[in-house]
């Protein structure tokens, strides 16, 4: 093979295309859906969903899958979750042989976009660490609700929400316990770990540990590092901000109507929850559409570096939120929290931001002309929202749906696919990928400047 086209960069993209690839042909299989048809296409949307852990769903997983069929999504979800790579690289260490620098790059790129860590502990660690909560969390389920999660369901549901892939085995999703505190605690909990990052919580973890001997030895912890603390800082903004905002939405349109309000507790799961978990215990299709255009913000921002979670990342809200303060204030560097960033960080941030609107725009224009919205707006009213709300989910793999979904066109679901499968991957991580084809030119231009504003 080329070494350009064998560059580690590019492994997680082989490895995701060839997991998606054998999904879609064991879900095609009757005995995943006995009696029942799935097209191709069909297959494959399913399969790319579960890998990048979306959760869009053209069937209703619980009712037009065969238990086989939900195992096959379930270990797609897992191994999508964690990403393969670290799997494949967990095995080559368990099994003695020496892990390349391919691997330890595309693994640490992956999980916390640092090539300098002990791979083989700390996969091991992860693993264990992942599994561990996953069990957790499906024992509380169970003993919440032993009728409505029982063991098989408690399982499913606890791997799905720790890697935020958002599957249910409900129709209705988590409606029925809208107003279960504790159910919605258990979701909400795996929810938050799964989107904070591996390093985030190997390092809330260690610090933990810390505490607890430093109480019995009387000697000080260490505070936690900069990074830990602009991931948590951020991820409980977004989460109390968009939580108020959609319980004021909500009820406004309430009272206008004359329906059932929404409930703190509902509010609040649906803010953690459409940052890429995908779950709902509202019904997103009668949402105004200012809810809708806040779910919109919390799906592209989703959760933070290294983890189960998909958007661009709290870190480069928290990057670019710094940028348009540091203009206003006139100030040369931008500034996160204890210290100011590097170029190359804002560049990257903001490189990031413009990949990710092009994208987002061609596919809402690709979807608005496949779905038949080139009529007159006066004829088309309301479509434009859902198919940028579809696209949005797809994009930042959170998974919830107006409904749209299944009526999709064939070419609309492969628009989808398209962007479930970028979005996973991350569009810098792309970027960077054909990047690794080319060459820096040999010569600089002359510079000059243009009058911009």
């Amino acid at each position: 093979m080329n070494s350009k086209a064998s560059s580690p960069f590019w492994m997680p993209v082989y490895a995701f295309l060839a997991a998606i690839v054998v999904g879609g042909l064991l879900l095609k299989l009757d005995v995943c859906h006995p009696g029942r048809d799935l097209s191709f296409i069909d297959a494959f949307f399913t399969a790319t969903s579960a890998v990048c852990v979306t959760g869009l769903a053209v069937v209703d997983t619980g009712t037009f899958f065969s238990h086989a069929g939900q195992l096959v999504i379930l270990a797609l979800i897992q191994l999508g979750g964690l990403g393969i790579m670290t799997y494949a690289s967990l095995v080559i260490y368990l099994l003695g042989k020496k892990v390349s620098a391919s691997d330890r790059i595309a693994v640490s790129q992956t999980l916390i976009h640092d090539p300098s860590f002990n791979i083989g502990h700390f996969i091991v660690g992860v693993v264990v660490a992942v599994l561990s909560i996953e069990g957790i969390g499906a024992i509380l389920l169970n003993r919440l609700d032993p009728v409505g999660f029982d063991f098989y369901s408690a399982v499913f549901h606890s791997i799905s929400a720790f890697c935020n892939a958002g599957f249910s085995l409900y129709s209705d999703s988590l409606t029925a316990w809208r107003d279960n505190p504790g159910v919605n605690a258990v979701f909400m909990a795996l929810i938050i770990m799964g989107g904070l990052g591996f390093y985030v919580m190997t390092e809330l973890w260690q610090k933990l540990c810390d505490l607890i001997r430093s109480r019995k030895s009387k000697v000080s912890a260490h505070a936690i590092s900069w990074h830990t603390r602009i991931v948590l800082e951020t991820s409980l903004f977004l989460i109390i901000a968009g939580g108020v905002v959609i319980y004021f939405i909500e009820n406004l349109k309430a009272r206008a109507v004359s329906s059932e309000g929404v409930g703190t507790l509902a509010a609040l799961f649906q803010s953690v929850t459409c940052r890429t978990a995908g779950f709902n215990s509202m019904d997103i299709s009668s949402m105004t559409n200012i809810s809708l255009l806040i779910m919109i913000g919390l799906m592209l921002i989703g959760g933070s570096p290294g983890s189960c979670a998909g958007g661009l990342k709290t870190t480069t809200f928290r990057t670019w939120l710094g940028f348009i303060i540091s203009k206003i204030k006139g100030h040369s560097q931008v500034k996160v929290g204890w210290y100011a960033l590097s170029e190359e960080s804002v560049n990257r941030a903001l490189t990031l931001l413009t990949i990710a609107s092009v994208i987002l725009g061609s596919a809402i224009i690709a979807l608005s002309i496949s779905e038949g919205n080139y009529l007159p707006h006066t004829r088309a009213r309301g479509h434009f929202i859902e198919l940028t709300f579809e696209a949005v989910s797809a994009f930042a793999t959170v998974g919830l749906s107006t409904g749209v979904t299944p009526t999709l066109s064939g070419a609309g679901k492969m628009i989808i696919i398209m962007l479930m499968f970028v979005g996973r991957l991350g569009p810098v991580w792309l970027l960077t990928a054909i990047n690794s084809w080319q060459s820096e030119p040999r010569y600089r231009l002359p510079e000059d400047d243009l009058p911009l504003g």
